[in-house]
């Protein structure tokens, strides 16, 4: 996405095998479960892009890649600027266990793999804890939101009455105005059940959330889309553009 600087934000998965054997989101040498930000418009060495001077580790001497702006992420799927602060929105697939919403930061390390939404990430067999070799000064970051894939797994998170879902598809915050209870919401879905949630924050933390739309009301929801007005409109693999309207 381009953001209001001008300058494109990239999200990258971190390889695609199951549980990052390869430590790659942790890995500051590589672009795999990161966020770069690059410029388009200039050139830095034989890159075909520019890395802009302002990017959280331009300059170090450690190989860090200078093109990265955030890390430690799975696999995000869909971000968003918010049009009105300018706070980029950014949904993280989960693994086995949960999804989550993260609000991010200039440098930010959002824990995967030794964390997964607000806790440490188990291996699926044998539910040992997941540990990194790279060491970071940097502590990592919760996300702001998360939800389970199961409704056992809800007794364990703080937002215990948010509804189960399996992989996430990252929305916007709402800006239009035919649905004025949602003004300032982010609006975020399940690809697999199709529900549709949304919640307010302040400072990162949640203040109010629920559900937009029901269970099984949609399928297949990939993506999301902000029009001009700020108004939301929701796109099915299933071939089916949704516009969020009130009730």
């Amino acid at each position: 996405v381009i953001g209001p600087d001008s300058k494109l934000y990239v999200a990258s998965g971190d390889g695609g095998k199951a549980n990052d054997p390869h430590d790659n989101a942790q890995n500051l040498t590589n672009l795999l479960g990161k966020i770069f930000r690059i410029d388009v418009d200039a050139r830095t060495g034989k890159l075909a892009y520019g890395i802009p001077a302002d990017n959280p580790f331009t300059g170090r001497k450690d190989g860090a890649r200078a093109e990265i702006w955030a890390y430690g992420l799975r696999n995000v799927w869909r971000m968003s600027f918010d049009r009105e602060t300018g706070d980029l929105w950014a949904a993280d697939v989960g693994q086995d266990y949960w999804e989550e919403v993260n609000l991010i930061v200039k440098g930010g390390n959002y824990g995967w793999r030794p964390r997964e939404g607000f806790h440490d990430s188990l291996a699926k067999k044998g539910g040992a804890v997941l540990t990194t070799k790279f060491k970071h000064p940097e502590n990592y970051i919760d996300p702001v939101i998360e939800y389970p894939h199961t409704p056992a797994l809800a007794k364990k998170s703080k937002f215990n009455k948010h509804g189960h879902g399996v992989s996430i598809t990252g929305g916007y915050v709402y800006r239009g105005k035919k649905i004025p209870a949602l003004q300032g919401a982010y609006v975020y879905s399940d690809y697999r059940t199709g529900t549709v949630w949304a919640f307010k924050q302040s400072g990162g933390k949640v203040t109010e959330y629920g559900a937009v739309v029901q269970p099984n009301a949609l399928r297949l929801t990939a993506s999301f889309v902000a029009d001009q007005a700020g108004e939301h409109y929701l796109l099915s693999l299933g071939g089916t553009v949704y516009r969020l309207e009130a009730e």
